[in-house]
């Protein structure tokens, strides 16, 4: 009753990348992730850059697949119905000991096939950013660079997957891989939603197993072979301004790498905010996504980007993510030796989101080149695009209100998201179950208010739509609850 072709463990946008590839083949698939939606893990905490594809050493895989991916993103988000903006990005040189660096990275970028690169000197770089620092000498443009909504492209990737036929396993953690005769064998605990004592084990077999876990992929790497794999959780924590500051930078603004990664960024947002991080901190917990005040203090010291004047009185909200540092120095795809038909994607850190659609189609060809599956003749290549009512032309507004008047009821004031919007987002494929789900779907709760006003307007509309009482709605479901009971019970009850 659980077989399948093929078992994806992780449904971030790594894996919902491969799914989505995979989903192109007459294969039965099947994504296992122990959150209780898609991209909670790495996946959330995501800058949303498109990187044009200069930082990576020529010849690795991050290079090659960073390049591919951020030439497919502009199509690619076209067809999942998704906002994507090429807004460009700049490598701003602070100090004249930055230029031969600078050049590097252009030359590094021209081998790796980044397109329409230039080197900009001081005055054209201030003319294109006046609010670069006053120390800046010169700057790498790429105007290939992008922004993104990482929540967006991940659901909409998973949700392209699932029409597709792929299947999703929520609240399901894998805990053993063990190799059979006649492939693998996944023991997993499908965790119940509300009800700890209705958790349960699971068994999975699969010809093939694609190890997409993000942080945890060294986990089952080192299940499979002596060849061992570490991957280090290293944290970026970042402050996310009101959209008042939206326009302080037009495009993404890095300072000069160091080895530990592109430095604190300063980029708008696909929202209209502007982000400001990451840092980076390893860490040996895989779970410390918790912020803390040296590591904001970084994000928030004078100097620390190439950006002045910033308007860190706009802070809305801070955050943490961790990135899957692996300690090869470069992305892990591949088949591992001594276990045919297991599959890495390990490793996939920045700039795995950029990389992610190139990565889907890498694995899928590894995968194909085993089963040797047959193409399908119907597969959807299109997503239903989601309905963004900020972003239509009021005539546009009018005359869907006027169809649905749901879409005319505001329901997050700060980011102006209507009912209409949060319904379509929880009745999609795999839609929204919890506020955080329909915070990163539609951006309702993502304002100044941080769900302030409308948290309980979105708990009552999730209560109703899914059929389950208020007390069962969860901020990213299990264990976050929000109410815990009635202050005063009815006195007629």
């Amino acid at each position: 009753m659980n077989g399948y072709d093929v078992v994806i463990i992780g449904a971030g946008v790594t894996g919902s990348a491969i799914a989505r590839e995979l989903s192109r083949y007459k294969l039965k698939t099947l994504v296992l992730d122990r959150n209780s939606d898609i991209g909670e893990g790495t996946s959330k905490a995501n800058s949303g850059i498109v990187h044009a594809g200069f930082d990576a050493k020529p010849g690795t895989l991050k290079a090659k697949l960073n390049v591919q991916g951020s030439q497919m993103m502009p199509a690619l988000a076209k067809t999942l119905g998704i906002p994507f903006m090429q807004n460009g990005s700049l490598v701003v040189a602070l100090s004249e000991e930055d230029k031969p660096h600078m050049q590097e990275l252009y030359d590094r970028g021209i081998e790796n096939g980044v397109q329409d690169l230039k080197i900009l000197s001081r005055e054209e770089a201030l003319a294109m950013e006046p609010n670069l620092s006053d120390d800046t000498v010169g700057a790498l443009f790429a105007p290939t660079g992008g922004i993104i909504c990482p929540f967006r492209l991940t659901s909409a990737l998973a949700e392209s997957a699932n029409i597709n036929g792929v299947d999703f396993h929520l609240l399901t953690e894998v805990t053993s891989v063990e190799k059979t005769d006649c492939g693998y064998r996944i023991e997993a605990i499908q965790y119940d939603e509300f009800d700890e004592e209705k958790d349960h084990n699971i068994t999975y077999e699969t010809k093939l197993v694609i190890n997409a876990a993000g942080v945890y992929a060294d986990r089952f790497h080192n299940m499979m072979t002596d060849d061992r794999l570490t991957i280090t959780p290293r944290k970026g924590e970042y402050c996310l301004l009101d959209v008042t500051a939206g326009n302080h930078v037009g495009r993404t603004v890095f300072r000069m790498p160091s080895a530990l990664g592109k430095g604190i960024l300063v980029s708008p947002t696909i929202h209209g905010n502007l982000l400001v991080g990451p840092t980076a901190t390893d860490l040996d917990d895989k779970e410390g996504i918790f912020t803390t005040a040296e590591g904001l203090a970084k994000v928030n010291t004078p100097g620390a980007s190439a950006v002045k004047n910033l308007p860190m009185n706009e802070v809305i909200t801070s955050f943490a993510g961790l990135r899957p540092h692996g300690d090869r120095g470069d992305f892990v795809i591949g088949e591992i030796e001594g276990a045919p038909g297991f599959i890495d994607a390990a490793a996939i850190e920045s700039p795995g989101l950029t990389a992610s659609p190139a990565i889907g189609i890498m694995v899928a060809e590894i995968v194909a080149d085993i089963l040797h599956p047959e193409k399908k003749t119907d597969f959807v290549e299109e997503v239903q695009p989601f309905t963004y009512m900020k972003q239509l032309p009021i005539e546009e507004q009018r005359a869907l209100i006027e169809k649905d008047r749901t879409y005319g009821n505001i329901i997050c004031r700060c980011a102006s998201v209507s009912e209409g919007e949060i319904l379509e987002t929880i009745r999609r494929p795999l839609g929204a179950r919890t506020l955080d789900g329909v915070k990163r779907r539609t951006g309702a709760n993502m304002g100044r208010c941080q769900g302030g006003f409308c948290y309980p307007k979105v708990m009552e509309i999730l209560s109703r739509e899914l059929g389950i009482p208020m007390e069962k709605i969860t901020k990213k479901g299990r264990r976050s609850p929000i109410l815990t009971g009635e202050i005063k019970q009815n006195e007629e009850a």
